[in-house]
């Protein structure tokens, strides 16, 4: 493919060979180029792309996209451009022939509840005989077959290469969640969104943020670019995401009003029951998944189905057709009717949530197993400790994934929020002993919830990553007792 066609759309300088040069493929990773590669250097966050030129040249790349001067290799081009990360995107699209515009495209972003949304809109559409791309936390899906995800985006270069990938086994139909990083760092541009949908908006992130407005800011993106939206009016952020948006709208909610509303809740250990009041009809939701927040999510997905012309009674037929995501409110069960839950729960929001639904149907205590991450936002730890403290009746806090960080620095941490509330509670480094410990002290009608890592079968050390799965190790610590 000819340089200026991988270019169109881009305001670039060519600043020595030509644009009709042939590319083979294009690279932002130097460790991948090779003959004929066109190599995009990003300025990041750890490192610089233009530091890599040499060994790109040497592995024979044929072309560079710069955003700064630098010492040219003869018999190569050099274009420069403002931004490579943004120019990354459109190279992207338009090397593989821009298949986000062949689909119908829905993007799912908040701090909480994008996994879920994504899986019961796929429940629907697979109810009716679609085929649908999922890109998410847990995993990437085409149809049946999955593909592992490293991050919750892909960059962009991969993200179109995986779009590509889709339409060219049938998929009609893409749900993904989208990231505020990003939406931030362009790695969703050139993605033609028919759906948003707008879940909530609590404090995580802000490591890379810095403030909560940055934080909404970046997620309002979507909404900015997308005509038909689906925003959660019972969140604070509800108002200023239906502001920016530029197209149609149906807002969601529970206690606020809102187009498509749940009303006569009842919540159980097993899932919940509502009724949805839309256009002054009323219809009965049964979704096999506990807590207010499914509701939340069940709404969302609801107005997205809508928004693709789907019934109402096809759509809620999918609701109850699906039987809980990996991770997410995860029940296992033990012995003397000691149970357990698994959830991904890792902001103080999506603690709190998980905690007050179990508080709404466990008849014993709730023994909470929790750590925060290392080199993430640390002003949240002590916040989810008070949390941990005031929701639970015993807590055992322990490491997540403390990547370079001392855990027990960020397990101190946490505790300075734990200690506030009264609550007993012990620190146990070890996240295996840690959930062995709480089966140990458990009693008949307790409930174990082990937050944090969901979903997650690895454990981050400064020095290794080790195979670590929570639902795998509370499984087995329930075998042993």
């Amino acid at each position: 493919m000819k340089l200026k066609e991988i270019l169109k759309g881009i305001d670039y300088t060519v600043l020595q060979g030509t644009d009709d040069a042939e590319i083979k493929n294009v690279q932002y990773d130097s460790r991948k180029t090779g003959e004929g590669s066109l190599f995009v250097c990003i300025s990041g966050f750890k490192t610089d792309g233009h530091k890599y030129i040499d060994s790109a040249a040497e592995k024979g790349s044929a072309a560079f996209s710069v955003e700064k001067d630098v010492d040219m290799k003869p018999n190569c081009t050099y274009v420069k451009v403002k931004d490579n990360r943004a120019a990354l995107a459109v190279m992207a699209a338009n090397i593989y022939g821009r298949p986000s515009e062949k689909m119908n495209l829905i993007g799912v972003t908040g701090t909480n509840g994008k996994t879920s949304t994504t899986y019961i809109i796929k429940s629907v559409l697979d109810r009716i005989g679609h085929k649908v791309g999922v890109i998410g936390t847990i995993e990437n899906r085409i149809g049946d077959r999955v593909i592992h995800a490293d991050r919750t985006t892909p960059e962009s270069l991969e993200l179109q290469e995986l779009f590509k990938e889709m339409y060219d086994e049938g998929v009609t139909d893409m749900c993904m969640e989208v990231s505020s990083h990003s939406l931030d760092l362009h790695r969703v541009d050139c993605c033609d969104y028919n759906i948003a949908i707008f879940t909530n908006l609590t404090q995580d992130h802000l490591d890379y943020h810095k403030t909560m407005e940055n934080y909404r800011n970046a997620k309002a993106i979507l909404f900015e670019r997308c005509m038909k939206n689906v925003i959660n009016i019972d969140d604070p952020a509800g108002e200023y995401m239906k502001s920016v948006s530029k197209g149609e709208i149906i807002t969601t909610g529970i206690d606020g009003d809102a187009d498509l509303k749940a009303e006569n809740i009842n919540i159980t250990a097993h899932g919940v029951t509502f009724t949805l009041d839309y256009e002054g009809k009323q219809y009965p939701v049964e979704l096999n998944i506990p807590g207010k927040f499914s509701i939340y999510n069940a709404l969302g997905s609801i107005g997205a189905c809508l928004f693709m012309g789907i019934d109402m009674e096809t759509i809620i037929a999918g609701l109850k057709d699906i039987q809980g995501v990996r991770g997410r409110f995860q029940s296992v069960k033990g012995k003397n009717g000691v149970s357990a839950v698994v959830d991904y729960a890792h902001t103080p929001d999506g603690l709190e949530n998980i905690l007050n639904t179990a508080k709404e149907f466990v008849k014993g205590r709730i023994i909470t197993v929790f750590g925060c991450g290392g080199d993430r936002d640390k002003t949240k730890r002590p916040i989810m400790g008070e949390i941990a403290g005031k929701l639970s009746d015993y807590c055992i806090i322990t490491s997540d994934n403390p990547r370079t960080e001392d855990p027990e620095t960020i397990i101190n941490e946490i505790e300075v929020g734990t200690a506030k509330t009264g609550c007993a509670y012990e620190k146990v480094t070890d996240r295996k002993t840690a959930i062995y410990h709480a089966v140990k002290i458990a009693q008949p009608n307790d409930l174990i919830v082990i937050a944090g890592k969901g979903h997650e079968d690895y454990q981050i050390f400064a020095d290794r990553t080790i195979h670590f799965d929570d639902k795998e190790v509370i499984e087995q610590a329930f075998a042993e007792a």
